[in-house]
């Protein structure tokens, strides 16, 4: 296995974890909107276990904001991240391992809801576009034996989540029908079995694991309508 991020530090703390149930594991600090950056992680995985059978792209980020004050720097910087690095990233894996190889599984992570969610309105484009692109690259690279696959997980209950208000977590956790977020450990083992055999026959398709909020629908009112508004 191979794991990338900006910070060392975490990655050291995720190695050693894997490191201790067993686990061999390549580390790689680097940001992966730089231009160079598919190809030092494609060479780092073929360099140290001669094969990519799975690449999971779950680098993101983005920032609240009512659509209508996303500036282009903004939306440009979410889409750089999102849709830009993931293409590229993509793209270098299967044509220099997996389809020489015939074979490997390309996981996207998405977001939920799928039908859209105030403030995020840049970051929900950039996720859907994963989505769209998981169904495109499953139906053109089933030939080579590539299974394309977007992993959409609602609200997880991760570090990234420690400088939200207490309040929106907590109403958050009031939309989700099994009354709670989500572990980043569930989205992981789902990940982990699609890379299983159990798995080998799902391809081109968004599996959603947000305790059934996409299902169930936004839990809150929508704004009031201004006066003015016919």
């Amino acid at each position: 296995m191979v794991i990338c991020g900006r910070r060392p530090e975490p990655l050291a703390r995720v190695a050693r974890e894997i490191a201790a149930a067993g686990g061999a594991c390549a580390t790689l600090a680097v940001d992966v909107r730089e231009d160079d950056a598919a190809d030092r992680i494609v060479d780092a995985a073929l360099e140290r276990f001669g094969a990519l059978d799975v690449l999971v792209n779950n680098a993101g980020g983005q920032f609240a904001a009512p659509a209508e004050t996303i500036s282009d720097k903004g939306w440009r910087a979410v889409a750089r991240l999102n849709v830009d690095a993931v293409w590229r990233l993509t793209r270098t894996a299967a044509t220099r391992a997996m389809i020489p190889a015939r074979s490997g599984l390309v996981v996207f992570v998405g977001l939920s809801p799928l039908r859209g969610m105030p403030g995020f309105a840049h970051a929900i484009a950039a996720r859907a576009a994963s989505g769209s692109l998981a169904t495109s690259l499953a139906l053109e690279w089933s030939r080579y034996g590539i299974r394309s696959v977007c992993v959409a997980p609602g609200s997880i209950r991760t570090e990234g989540l420690d400088n939200y208000d207490p309040g929106d977590i907590a109403e958050w956790e009031r939309s989700v029908p099994l009354g709670r977020l989500g572990r980043p450990e569930e989205v992981g083992a789902l990940i982990a079995f699609l890379a299983t055999p159990g798995g080998a026959y799902i391809t081109g398709t968004t599996i959603v694991v947000d305790g059934g909020a996409d299902a169930w629908g936004v839990g809150t009112p929508p704004p009031a309508v201004e006066e003015g508004v016919r």
